[in-house]
């Protein structure tokens, strides 16, 4: 393998790392609530599953917020739109903190969603806008590390915060993240100004990208592996305490394990899906389906359900910065819209996974159930990746075949012209799309 480009080695822009740490905040938010239910439900007087609800808000409104508010916002300056749904999430955390019912709360977990799924999206396009081709998932990594690091530290703090200072104690953590995050945006987000004539964004241009099989079949994979894993997340406590037969008091601490897991995951596929995508995608989510099914057999065993906790934290997360980086390359003449269809895939993952969870403990077949619930998630996701690799090395070789028919001249002009342009549109940017991506199998 050539050695990579000095822009390669590169250190990310600063940038990259401030949208990092907002998604902390919003990754805290979004989790946090599991450590504080029981005090929160007991405050408004709701039962538990009325107060699960608002887990359930929240995803729901990731999923439509994406695409709807990265429609919405095309035209505007990127950076501004981060700084208005930052300021808009800051402010439904404050309203959460001082909701004097149960409505105010679920509304203000809606709307925090809503602007949390639009920041994703658009942040997601400014990270890898701002670094080269070769280093958009360790770009990616970096977000998603705002992520890992919520469930590792942000979560288990604001459950602290619930149980010692109350639990509106954690909305006001999360707003005073939020005014961090935004006051890091200001200061060092680079200025953009709205495209015009044939490069402004056009909501049916960017539309044409759900033509494309790779498209479904990328965003397919993404929902998959997300369902597999929070298939068996979402039941985790008491698997450890009614199956594995540990105490109450360990669940926090195998929680942060997975936690931990996630961010050395996320680590090593940022730093190895740029050079090897589809190795990343079939290692980690092959090695997820063997970690799920292993669980399951071995659910029963203290030391194996920890062990395998961590494991799970470590494959999933493995493949996270590739799933998004894959999208980016599909869909790379809308990217905003590669975005927010990414974050709607990961929250369709979230919803159906622990409903299918649900349906199997329900049907009496006990804990371990959700683990090969799990397991059998992500076998489908391995299916659907391969089929992405096959068509992805068939479309490449036509394309080669094609371009070397071509005059000298015009492939040159071609491949110069896309390579130049990032986010251009039609076949300039799948032009380079081929023989790029053929260096990161």
């Amino acid at each position: 393998m050539p050695a990579p480009a000095p822009s390669d080695r590169a250190r990310l822009p600063v940038a990259v790392y401030v949208l990092g740490l907002s998604v902390f905040a919003l990754g805290t938010s979004e989790f946090m609530l599991s450590g504080i239910l029981q005090p929160l439900a007991r405050d408004l007087r709701v039962s538990i599953p009325q107060a699960g609800l608002l887990v359930s808000a929240f995803a729901i409104g990731m999923v439509v917020g994406a695409p709807v508010l990265a429609a919405a916002t095309l035209r505007l300056p990127r950076r501004t739109t981060l700084i208005a749904l930052l300021a808009v999430f800051g402010l439904g955390q404050v309203a959460g903190a001082l909701a004097p019912s149960y409505g105010v709360l679920f509304a203000s977990r809606v709307v925090s969603a809503l602007a949390c799924a639009g920041f994703w999206a658009v942040g997601a396009a400014v990270a890898v806008s701002l670094v080269p081709v070769t280093a958009r998932a360790r770009a990616m990594a970096v977000m998603v590390g705002g992520l890992s690091i919520a469930n590792i530290a942000g979560v288990p703090a604001g459950a602290l915060l619930g149980q010692h200072a109350g639990w509106r104690a954690a909305f006001w953590a999360v707003a005073g993240l939020a005014a961090i995050g935004l006051l890091g945006v200001v200061a060092l987000v680079p200025r953009t100004s709205v495209p015009t004539g044939d490069d402004r964004p056009q909501l049916r241009r960017e539309l044409t990208i759900y033509k494309d099989k790779q498209v479904w079949l990328a965003l397919t994979a993404t929902a998959m592996n997300a369902a597999a894993v929070f298939a068996l997340f979402s039941y985790l406590s008491p698997l450890l305490t009614d199956t594995a037969g540990l105490a109450e008091s360990w669940v926090p601490t195998v929680l942060a394990l997975f936690g931990v897991g996630a961010l050395i995951g996320t680590f090593i596929g940022g730093r190895i899906a740029d050079a090897h995508l589809f190795g990343t995608l079939f290692g980690g989510i092959s090695a997820s389906t063997v970690v799920l099914a292993v669980l399951a057999l071995t659910a029963h065993s203290p030391v194996a359900a920890i062990a395998l906790s961590l494991m799970l934290g470590v494959t999933a997360f493995t493949t996270a910065p590739a799933l998004n980086a894959r999208m980016f390359n599909v869909a790379n003449a809308a990217p905003t819209l590669a975005g927010a269809t990414t974050t709607a895939a990961f929250n369709i993952g979230n919803t159906v996974g622990p409903w299918l969870g649900g349906l199997a403990i329900g049907a009496g077949w006990g804990y371990p159930s959700v683990a090969w619930t799990g397991a059998v998630l992500a076998a489908v996701a391995v299916l659907t990746t391969a089929v992405a690799f096959r068509l992805h090395r068939t479309t490449n070789r036509s394309r080669l075949i094609a371009s070397s028919g071509t005059t000298g001249t015009s492939g040159a002009a071609g491949t110069s012209g896309a390579a130049g342009t990032s986010g251009a549109a039609g076949t300039a940017a799948v032009t380079t799309t081929a023989p790029e991506t053929a260096k990161r199998l």
